[in-house]
C-alpha cells in the first residue's frame, strides 16, 4: 500500500498542469463519495420512516431540536 507520504512525492514530481488535474480529478471523486454517502443515508431514512421507526414532528419542534443540539454544542 503506497503512504501518504509517498503519494505526495509521487504527485509533487508532476509538471504543474497534471498535478492542476489531480487535483480536481481528487476533489471531483471526493464529491462524489460524499454524494453517495448522502444518498445511502437518504435511502436508510426513508426506509426507517416507512418501517416506523421514526416519529414524526412539527417544524417548530424539528427547529427547537436542532437550536438546542447546537446549543449544547456550544457549552462544550
Amino acid at each position: 500500500m503506497t503512504t501518504l507520504d509517498q503519494a505526495l512525492d509521487t504527485a509533487m514530481q508532476l509538471p504543474y498542469e497534471q498535478k492542476q488535474m489531480l487535483i480536481d480529478i481528487l476533489w471531483k471523486r471526493q464529491l462524489e463519495a460524499r454524494r453517495e454517502e448522502i444518498a445511502a443515508n437518504a435511502r436508510e431514512a426513508v426506509k426507517a420512516f416507512h418501517a416506523g421507526e421514526l416519529k414524526t414532528e412539527s417544524v417548530d419542534e424539528l427547529l427547537m431540536r436542532l437550536h438546542n443540539s447546537v446549543k449544547d454544542q456550544d457549552d462544550e
